[in-house]
């Protein structure tokens, strides 16, 4: 029976090396954002952004490549200050936020890139998933803020067709052309905050 328990500690310990270093993270939705770039009307660039990015993030410090993040983008907050665009966008001919309020990532993979990391992972968006690689840059390591939080942080790029994800609504130009390029570029600033330990009761204390 001893050696029963003894191996069976011994492949609990084993089948979970890769959360021995991993430090929790949320992202924190008041200092991070998601922006974007698409061409308009076929002569220059419209950008804009969505305000609310929430999330979680595991951060193996021994393995960086063992590290995981989900986040999901609040796609009411869309915006390029043109109200009547901004709503048109919301609406059911583009993103459609009353059906589908949350555009989100989930890693799967993650691999070192010089001192930068590159982010495989499912990204789902107006009801469709589609795998997408994000180029991480400027990932720090932690620091302390005056309030006591720990936080580190980086920003992520990557560029995507958005008719791959059902967004096809476009109006071809009288000049020639359409009135909204296909392909968008994201930059999302992420700055994460370390999970603290719930504060003990009395009860606990017992």
């Amino acid at each position: 029976m001893k050696m029963f328990m003894k191996s069976a500690v011994a492949a609990l310990v084993l089948a979970a090396p890769s959360f021995a270093f991993a430090t929790e993270y949320d992202i924190d939705a008041a200092h991070s954002s998601a922006q974007f770039a698409v061409k308009h009307m076929m002569v220059s660039n419209v950008r804009g952004s969505f305000s609310k990015v929430t999330g979680t993030a595991n951060i193996d410090e021994k393995d960086i490549t063992k590290s995981t993040i989900e986040a999901s983008i609040d796609a009411t907050t869309f915006n390029t200050n043109d109200t009547a665009r901004d709503e048109h966008m919301r609406g059911p001919e583009f993103f459609d936020t009353a059906k589908y309020p949350a555009i989100t990532f989930k890693s799967t993979k993650v691999q070192k890139a010089g001192k930068n990391l590159k982010v495989t992972g499912d990204l789902t968006m107006h009801g469709v998933t589609k795998p997408v690689v994000l180029d991480v840059e400027g990932f720090t390591t932690e620091s302390k803020d005056p309030w006591g939080n720990f936080k580190r942080g980086g920003t992520a790029t990557t560029k995507l067709n958005r008719k791959d994800f059902g967004l096809t609504w476009n109006k071809v130009l009288e000049t020639g052309g359409v009135a909204v390029g296909e392909e968008v570029s994201i930059t999302i600033d992420l700055q994460l905050a370390k999970k603290q330990a719930p504060a003990k009761t009395a009860t606990d204390t017992k």
